[in-house]
């Protein structure tokens, strides 16, 4: 599992014209699973996510937690996250999970960070998407379970 983690000032997703998900300050969260991943590992990224201190305290320091700054979440699905571009022009993007083990996984993932407090906002699985990022910062961290 990888997530790639802005912290934004604002984030938006737009499907066929529409938003479907917005935030104000935050993260968003760009996540792709491969098809060994758990939802022990789901779990374990949901809490890391959470816990991670982001946001800056009265001194300019990455102090503060996302729960400090009351701050919200959108959580785009990303396969592209596993692409292989080391041969050739097109990427291979084998090592990504197939919808039906990827889409579980992901709204696990959803609903463990929703259960931790923040308010969670998504744009939709397998649709084609325009992310608009106002990455604060810029601020952004790519995150994944160590295996083994």
């Amino acid at each position: 599992m990888r997530v790639l983690l802005q912290r934004v000032a604002k984030a938006a997703v737009t499907i066929d014209g529409e938003v479907v998900g917005r935030i104000e300050r935050g993260f968003c969260l760009l996540v792709g699973f491969t098809p060994s991943d758990t939802e022990a590992e789901v779990d374990w990224m949901a809490e890391k996510v959470i816990g991670l201190r982001l946001f800056p305290d009265a001194e300019g320091k990455m102090n503060l937690a996302l729960a400090d700054v009351a701050g919200e979440l959108l959580v785009i699905s990303q396969f592209t996250l596993y692409g292989d571009a080391a041969k050739g022009r097109r990427p291979s993007f084998i090592d990504a999970a197939r919808p039906e083990q990827a889409i579980p996984l992901y709204e696990r993932f959803c609903g463990a960070l929703a259960a931790r407090g923040p308010r969670v906002a998504t744009g939709r699985f397998g649709a084609e998407m325009m992310v608009e990022i106002h990455n604060d910062g810029p601020v952004t961290l790519m995150l994944e379970k160590n295996r083994g």
